[in-house]
């Protein structure tokens, strides 16, 4: 299948910033949406968005931390649209700080969330794909994992463990399955949310606002990724503001 019109397409962390522009672009082109979000308002209110304008999607809360709710999301892509033909694991969270303050809770967050969460999108994806001998995973990183800067070391620590697993992932695929990792840099969204620093949490929302990207610029290079020819994989998408060093 070439193009999005038509494509079934799974999103995690689809409630707001990079997942939702993406849900609305892709809902613009003609994709079968399946949205996945923690928090069920928001993500009823994107529902609610895309069919008003036209678009197709239905919705379901989701924890990419727990595998059962990852193959539900999956489950109902099939159930609902017969198939499903891309997995975009997007769910993150970045609770950055000092490897000295010992946050360790907020290490296990950003394991289970950007990290586990990729696995269990797979998990739950992969054997319907294997078995339709087609299929395509969307994993989004982050520049961190390229550039490592203080503050920041498992949050990167944890983009390049899926990085790793991505590219392994991508080499073992074969000729049916497509993967691609989009590496975004700063971007315009509610990513602070999960920082517990205050301080740092200012320092960075100040940041977003002077140079972030906005989301449907990533959203635009997912696209980019999704509509190419079955036998193109666009591996990876690096893209960050100008002006972010």
């Amino acid at each position: 299948m070439t193009g999005i019109t038509g494509k079934v397409i799974a999103i995690t962390g689809a409630s707001s910033g990079i997942g939702a522009a993406t849900a609305m672009l892709l809902a613009e082109r003609g994709a079968k949406l399946v949205l996945g979000a923690r928090r069920a308002g928001p993500l009823e209110a994107l529902e609610a968005s895309i069919r008003q304008a036209g678009g197709v999607a239905i919705s379901l809360p989701t924890d990419v931390r727990r595998r059962d709710d990852l193959a539900a999301l999956v489950a109902a892509a099939r159930q609902q649209f017969g198939r499903p033909d891309v997995m975009i694991s997007n769910a993150g969270a970045g609770p950055i700080s000092p490897v000295d303050d010992l946050r360790v809770e907020d290490w296990e967050e950003m394991i289970a969330v950007n990290f586990r969460g990729v696995l269990h999108g797979v998990a739950a994806a992969l054997p319907l794909f294997r078995a339709q001998q087609s299929g395509h995973f969307v994993h989004v990183l982050s520049t961190a994992g390229l550039k490592i800067v203080p503050m920041q070391s498992v949050y990167a620590a944890t983009k390049n463990a899926a990085r790793t697993f991505s590219e392994g992932l991508r080499q073992e695929a074969g000729e049916t399955l497509r993967v691609t990792m989009i590496s975004p840099g700063m971007v315009r969204t509610r990513f602070t949310d999960s920082m517990t620093d205050p301080r740092i949490r200012a320092r960075m929302d100040e940041a977003m606002e002077q140079m972030g990207l906005p989301p449907e610029a990533v959203a635009r290079s997912i696209a980019f990724a999704i509509e190419q020819p079955d036998d193109v994989d666009v591996s990876e998408i690096v893209i960050r503001p100008t002006a972010q060093a």
